[in-house]
Parts: structure tokens; C-alpha cells; sequence
């Protein structure tokens, strides 16, 4: 019989201060657990009868929001393991720019079947080895369930009608009114090779007032400020952009001057004036009609440019000013004085308008139907959607949704192959990844099957959010009974239960990107996996600092 040496109980392994757990109890169902809340706070906000959060952030901004990217971004997340969940719904976010509620409730409930699992005594190799393989099969599954695709050239209908379930799940009844907006302001600067299509050309200028059917599509760049001088509209424009102050030169050394009677004053300010001037004649000599100022505008400045007829805008954004410059085919100067003919820009209208009670300009080039439209003129490389609302947190989410609205565009663009909508496709996968588990041998095949039923939270989340719980379980009854016979592949969600709450998605029209679910399975595969793989939580003691102050009292009483 060996003997058993007890252990000394005071070997220190790290410092003072740090956190070790480890073991099933402490580290492994700690982070599910951890995980399963982050899934469930987002959980309730997911497609198109999601519930909107009220966020604050650390700097007291305020967000009304069902956008899981922007909660995600505003919530600051401090637990390790629900960190990894976060960074894959960001990885979602900047490759495809939609689904990244799905890949957080997916993982979250992927880890949640796991926990069973690991409770009942499979190691979490044969966890993780079942969920790759499930991974594998349905990321193959899922090529086959493409039921059409995006047909090419693209007209206005077509891209709307593309681009409706995605804006639907963000801004449920506005959808019509916004995917057509998306959809005129990308075809506006799609270029020969859609391939190329930059996201980038799409911008937004919100102006509070009025309501979203006052929005409408520009053909070119808004600034929500009126220019500098007198000159409010200008067409057929010459432009110039200066990134400098557009003053009297400062030189970088002191000096002194020593006048001696009043004509060298009087000389000294008028040879200045008379310097500028001839800057600026020089610059209305080179046929310049418009001036963009990265910097300030002196007032002499002001006055000469006033006096040659030349329109000045200020745009301080310096992102803004490479976009313009992008619009006008202009290169940024850092120095004053006449651009050469390759420096220069044109814009064919450059004007004030007046949207609600706020002044904007515009500068556009001129669109077919316009007179002075000339069919071989450049094609506009920016368009602009203004967009009309009530409050700042509104319009704010009008922009998220034509955002990931623009990035849909960009994903449908790389594979315009689509799969049917409504939680359609997830329940598919759910009912072959099923099979294909029961056909396994090994301990794996209940981690397969796991993984199947894991897929049903998302057409059962649909179904919540839109019907409640109760009636919730019973249209998932109905889907799983028509996934069954025969050709019901395209059977989904019914989120207004016009009839039992269920539909053909492809009637409808329901149509997602097959390339944003296929990354949005293997991003949250590989995050529940990453979880499941952790058996230890090292903790260092937080570095010292100045500790930040917190809020006294609760920030919504009253008193």
C-alpha cells in the first residue's frame, strides 16, 4: 500500500494578490455561466420585435438601441471569458456588418447545452471535438439551402428588396421606406467592378426635424454649416483645398520692427494687405470659384475672397476633407496659394439649402434630368443620405440601421447567394446536423446533437420576442412539423402570426446572406470552443492607479 505524503499548504506560486481557479466548478461553468448572461442580456433584442436597451456609457451618453454591435461596444464587458464573445461579435461586425446578435446568442446557448454535458461527465475534448464536427456539417449543410441569389445588374428593386431583412430586424415598419433610401445611394456610386464597392461612399448627415419621410439620397457631400462668405451658390465650380489657416503667414521666429514715423506704419500693414492680395488674385486668376478651409479663415482673408467672388467652406473634420476631396478630384494643399490645373477639383453645384430650421451646403455634381447634364461627365463618387427625425437617439439608430443596410450591399456583393430568413435556415440545419449526429459513434455524437438543438434558439428567439413564451413553443411545434414533410426547408417565423406563425420565407421575400450566417457559425463556434478550452482563470491584482469616482446615489433619483 503506497503511502500517502500529505502537501506543505503554504507554497506560494504567485505574488500577493493574484487570483488562480481552476477545475470544473470554478473556472469551466463560471465562464458559461458568465457567457449565458451576456447572451441573454442581447438575447431579448434580436430581430424584428427586439426590445430596445437604454444604455449609459462611462462618459454618460445615452443610447436607445437594439443594435447588439452598439450595446456590445457601449456595455463594458470586464469578464474574461464573455470578453472572447464580445471580440467575435466585433469580428462579425467588421467583416460582414450584420448578424452579431446571432453569433452572441448562438455561443451563449452553444455553451449553455455544453454545461449539461460537462455535468453529466464528458470531458471537454469530446465537447469541443463534436461541436467542430457539427461546425463542419453545417457549414456544408448550409451551401445547399441556397435558394437564390442576387441578380446581376442590380436595379433599385432588386438591391431594396435584398436589403429589407436586414434593415426590418433593426427598424421593423420603416424597412420599405429605408432599404429604398440604401439602395438609391448605393447604386449612386456603385463602380464599373462592383467588387470595388467602398462602404465609405455611403455617408449620413442627420438634420433633427420633421420625420423619416422627409429623408432623401444627395448626389454628392452635406456639411451642416453655411460657408464663410457671402457667396452662397456657385456652379460649374473650380476647387481648391487648403489644409493651412487661410491668414497672414506667421513666421516661426520673433523679430522686431522698428518704425520710426507713422508713413512706415501706415506702409508696413499695407504692404501685408497688399501680399495677401496678390495671393488671392493669383488664386481667382487660376479660375478657383470655391475655397475649402481644413483650418480658419482669417477676416483680411475673408474680405479679399469676398471681394474676387470666391465661395469659402469650412470643413474641420480632416476625415471629411479626404471624403471631399475624393467628390472634387482635388489634392489637399498645405501651403497658400493657385493650385496648379492637376491640384484642382470642379464640382458642378456647389449651394445652401435650407432642410428644417437647420442651413446645409451641398456639393453635388448634377444628375440625369438636370439641365447642363452631360452624360460623359464623372459619375459622382459620394452620395449622402439625409436623414429626418424627431430626437438625437432616433436618428442615431436610423444611421445603425442604414449602416448595417450599406454593409449588406458590401456582403451580397462578394456572394450574392441567399438563403431563406425568419429562422428558416437555422431550423434546417438543426433537423440535418441532428441526423447526421445520430449516425455517429463515440461520445462526440452528443455534443452533435447538442449543437442541433443549440441551432433552434434562434427561430425560437424570433418567435419569443415577437409572441410571447408560450406561443413562442408552439409555432417552433408547427416549423419542426413542416421542416419534416417533403420541400419545407424554406418554413420560418411569422413574427406578425398573420396566420399559426409560421410562413414560407421565400414567398415573402424573408432572403439573409449566406456568407454573413456562414461567418456568424464559425465565429460563434470558435468563441463557445475558445470558452470550452479554458480549464484555469489566472488573475493578476490590477495595476495601480488613481481609482475613477464613482456616482453618488443612483443617477435616476429624483431628489
Amino acid at each position: 500500500m503506497s503511502l500517502k505524503v500529505p502537501k506543505p499548504n503554504n507554497i506560494q506560486l504567485f505574488k500577493d494578490g493574484y487570483k488562480h481557479l481552476q477545475g470544473l466548478e470554478d473556472a469551466v461553468l463560471r465562464n458559461i455561466q458568465a457567457v449565458a448572461e451576456l447572451s441573454d442580456l442581447v438575447r431579448t433584442s434580436f430581430g424584428p420585435n427586439g426590445r430596445n436597451k437604454l444604455v449609459i456609457n462611462h462618459l454618460g451618453r445615452l443610447f436607445v438601441t437594439s443594435d447588439a454591435a452598439t450595446i456590445i461596444r457601449e456595455v463594458e464587458v470586464v469578464h474574461p471569458a464573455a470578453k472572447l464573445l464580445v471580440m467575435a461579435s466585433q469580428a462579425q461586425e467588421s467583416e460582414m456588418g450584420d448578424a452579431t446578435n446571432m453569433v452572441i446568442i448562438f455561443a451563449g446557448e452553444l455553451l449553455k447545452k455544453a454545461e449539461h454535458l460537462l455535468v453529466m461527465g464528458l470531458h471537454a475534448s469530446e465537447v469541443i471535438q463534436g461541436y467542430e464536427l457539427a461546425r463542419a456539417k453545417a457549414l456544408s449543410e448550409l451551401e445547399s439551402l441556397s435558394t437564390s441569389s442576387l441578380p446581376s445588374p442590380f436595379t433599385l428593386s432588386t438591391l431594396a428588396e435584398a436589403l429589407k431583412p436586414a434593415i426590418a430586424s433593426k427598424q421593423y415598419g420603416f424597412e420599405d421606406m429605408l432599404s429604398k433610401l440604401v439602395a438609391e445611394a448605393a447604386l449612386a456610386v456603385m463602380p464599373s467592378n462592383p467588387k470595388n464597392f467602398n462602404v465609405d461612399n455611403v455617408r449620413v448627415v442627420k438634420i433633427m426635424g420633421s420625420s423619416l419621410s422627409a429623408s432623401r439620397v444627395v448626389q454628392g457631400m452635406v456639411f451642416g454649416r453655411e460657408p464663410e462668405g457671402e457667396l452662397k451658390r456657385v456652379t460649374k465650380a473650380k476647387v481648391a483645398v487648403f489644409t493651412c489657416p487661410i491668414d497672414i503667414t506667421q513666421t516661426e521666429t520673433k523679430g522686431t520692427v522698428l518704425i520710426k514715423n507713422a508713413d512706415e506704419m501706415l506702409n508696413f500693414t499695407r504692404d501685408e494687405e497688399k501680399h495677401l492680395e496678390k495671393i488671392f488674385r493669383e488664386i481667382a486668376d487660376s479660375g478657383v470659384k470655391v475655397i475649402i478651409a481644413g483650418s480658419s479663415v482669417g477676416e483680411l482673408a475673408m474680405h479679399f475672397l469676398n471681394r474676387l467672388n470666391i465661395a469659402v467652406l469650412k470643413v474641420l473634420s480632416k476625415f471629411d476633407l479626404r471624403r471631399l476631396c475624393r467628390v472634387v478630384n482635388a489634392t489637399p494643399l498645405a501651403r497658400i496659394g493657385a493650385p496648379t490645373p492637376e491640384e484642382a477639383g470642379f464640382v458642378d453645384v456647389f449651394e445652401t439649402t435650407e432642410i428644417g430650421g437647420d442651413r446645409v451646403t451641398v456639393l453635388r455634381q448634377l444628375v440625369p434630368g438636370e439641365s447642363g447634364y452631360d452624360s460623359k461627365s464623372e459619375k459622382t463618387k459620394t452620395a449622402t443620405i439625409v436623414l429626418r427625425g424627431a430626437t438625437a437617439n432616433r436618428l442615431d439608430d436610423l444611421e445603425r440601421a442604414v449602416d448595417d443596410g450599406v454593409n449588406v450591399i458590401k456582403a451580397l456583393l462578394k456572394d450574392p447567394r441567399l438563403v431563406p430568413g425568419a429562422g428558416a435556415t437555422e431550423l434546417e440545419l438543426a433537423k440535418r446536423v441532428d441526423t447526421y449526429g445520430s449516425g455517429l459513434r463515440g461520445l462526440a455524437q452528443h455534443a452533435v446533437k447538442r449543437y442541433a438543438t443549440a441551432l433552434e434558439v434562434i427561430p425560437r428567439t424570433l418567435a419569443e420576442n415577437a409572441l410571447g413564451g408560450a406561443e413562442g413553443n408552439e409555432v417552433l411545434s408547427r416549423l419542426w412539423a413542416k421542416h419534416e414533410q417533403k420541400g419545407g426547408e424554406a418554413w420560418g417565423v411569422d413574427v406578425e402570426a398573420e396566420q399559426d406563425g409560421t410562413l414560407l420565407a421565400t414567398e415573402q421575400g424573408i432572403l439573409d446572406s449566406l456568407a454573413a450566417k456562414s461567418w456568424a457559425l464559425k465565429l460563434a463556434t470558435e468563441a463557445a470552443v475558445s470558452v470550452l478550452s479554458v480549464d484555469s482563470i489566472i488573475m493578476s491584482k490590477p495595476a495601480g492607479g488613481p481609482k475613477v469616482p464613482q456616482q453618488a446615489g443612483n443617477w435616476d433619483e429624483d431628489d
